[in-house]
């Protein structure tokens, strides 16, 4: 009898610590959770005020005496009716005030619908969100470590990985369905796969302007109604709509027009590489991005005044040895943090590339490289950081297991953007007196630190904090083998994010070819 009252309080003790490990694991509500997509970042700022205001004036006097070459026929008459100059050269140039116009018209505060309001991305001030992008044209396949051809399978499993990830926010077309021969097939497909996969919102591209009608038959059909998707247009259109430098894209720029015209919201891309077709010079280089994509500016507000779009200065860093690009070097990080400020400078919602890994697998190299340029992106008040997680060998090579281990590294760098929050209870030393003067001589079990451990701190999911005995004791565990791990239960576990009956009369209709 006296054994069984002594057990009574081991088993109470142990039901409330088993109860309250279970009320940590549990998730937190939105609003508690210690990161979370729309962090506002901006802390790092690496062009001074005087520095943006210099790139403004370039950019203004090379859209005035430059100005753009190639623009379509439509492009022409848009832009001309608007107030902008076609020389004898056939040029267009852009006088200052025409610029000024627009930019006092363009959309702010935006909106990027997800198919699940809750995946909403408001692209307000510097908050900042991360995701795919980049169409590479191979996967990385880890049990052989060896490149392959991407498929629609591939993009269709990445979305489905997506989807499970908290800290990676949208899904753009990260990879070429290159097993699709026919290209209208292949957009229909990348369409599908994206959409499939994920309720996020997703951002897809069109090889040829006439694909955009039976492609957006299909978005109607995925969205309920015409009507539906105009109220929450859930795809952006990614627009190379120039070619650096400072030429129009003919065939893209009609595309642009087509999607602004279905209600798409578009992302304005200007991807010139520096030292190649962008100057060397880091800040003449970011004059040239902002030069072309505040023609983009011009072009979209003068045919639609307030459209949504993204302000996409995404240029590139060559590795002057080479001419190779260089997607993970301290001067791109560089480059995507001063085009976050002109983002700011100007008050539009802006995109650009980060967590580009020049490395060939997921090893040292692709960590600090993927943590240096994600976490410069995100303190610079980046709103969309593209190409985050899982790009590899210069945007040629899309890694599944990456893009699991990116959110882990995304993870932390959320925790940095959000960085440190001092109030009155956070700098009281009422912890500190209860501790030293009497107490424990360590806070591992105050109720401040119990209260903290998930509102102030972030965990890996994949990361290993073992020490090295705890180590060997579980059999010496490998990052990737945990990555792999992870990808094929996600994918085990991943169901279609489209109605059944909705999916099955698509499947009738078009040649699908992922399941």
């Amino acid at each position: 009898m006296e054994e069984a009252l002594n057990c009574e309080p081991r088993r109470a003790a142990r039901a409330g610590r088993e109860a309250r490990r279970a009320a940590r694991a549990a998730p937190l509500a939105e609003g508690l959770r210690p990161i979370r997509p729309g962090l506002s970042g901006g802390q790092y700022r690496p062009l001074t005020d005087a520095g943006m205001a210099k790139i403004h004036a370039s950019a203004l006097e090379a859209l005035e005496v430059i100005g753009l070459s190639q623009a379509p026929r439509s492009g022409v008459e848009i832009l001309t009716g608007a107030g902008a100059v076609q020389g004898e050269d056939g040029r267009i140039r852009f006088p200052r005030a025409l610029v000024e116009d627009m930019l006092a018209v363009a959309a702010r505060d935006i909106t990027l619908f997800g198919r699940d309001p809750k995946h909403d991305l408001h692209l307000t001030g510097t908050n900042v969100h991360f995701g795919t992008a980049g169409a590479a044209v191979h996967v990385v396949d880890l049990e052989t470590n060896t490149y392959r051809d991407s498929t629609a399978q591939d993009l269709y499993d990445a979305a489905r990985i997506t989807q499970a990830l908290d800290n990676v926010h949208f899904f753009q077309r990260a990879m070429v369905c290159r097993d699709v021969t026919d290209n209208l097939e292949m957009d229909l497909n990348t369409l599908y796969a994206c959409c499939a996969g994920t309720t996020k919102h997703v951002g897809t591209s069109f090889s040829d302007p006439s694909h955009v009608a039976p492609c957006f038959e299909m978005i109607h059909r995925i969205a309920g109604g015409e009507d539906k998707w105009r109220a929450r247009p859930f795809i952006s259109n990614s627009n190379c709509f120039v070619v650096p430098p400072m030429k129009f894209a003919e065939e893209s720029c009609i595309t642009m027009e087509a999607c602004i015209r279905g209600g798409m919201p578009v992302l304005l891309l200007s991807a010139g590489q520096a030292g190649a077709t962008a100057p060397a010079p880091i800040a003449l280089t970011i004059v040239q991005a902002v030069a072309e994509c505040l023609a983009g500016v011009v072009y979209v507000n003068a045919m639609a005044p307030g459209h949504p779009a993204i302000f996409g200065t995404w240029p590139f860093v060559s590795d002057l040895r080479t001419g190779a690009m260089s997607g993970g070097s301290a001067e791109q990080a560089l480059l995507t943090a001063g085009c976050a400020q002109m983002h700011g400078f100007y008050g539009l919602p802006g995109g650009a590339a980060s967590g580009i890994s020049d490395s060939k697998l997921p090893d040292m190299q692709a960590g600090w490289e993927q943590g240096i340029t994600n976490v410069l992106a995100g303190l610079s008040g980046l709103n969309m950081c593209y190409e985050a997680v899982g790009m590899h060998a210069s945007l040629l090579g899309f890694c599944l297991e990456s893009l699991v281990l990116g959110d882990d590294i995304l993870g932390q760098v959320l925790r940095c953007v959000r960085g440190i929050d001092v109030t009155e209870d956070s700098t009281s030393i009422d912890a500190m007196k209860e501790v030293c003067l009497g107490g424990p001589g360590h806070y591992l079990g105050s109720g401040q630190t119990l209260k903290l451990m998930q509102t102030e701190y972030v965990y890996p999911t994949l990361g290993n904090r073992m020490s090295p005995k705890e180590w060997v004791e579980a059999d010496r565990p490998m990052l990737i083998d945990k990555a792999i791990a992870r990808k094929n239960d996600i994918l085990a576990k991943a169901q279609i994010q489209i109605d059944p009956q909705i999916d099955a009369a698509i499947r009738t209709d078009y040649n699908i070819y992922f399941r």
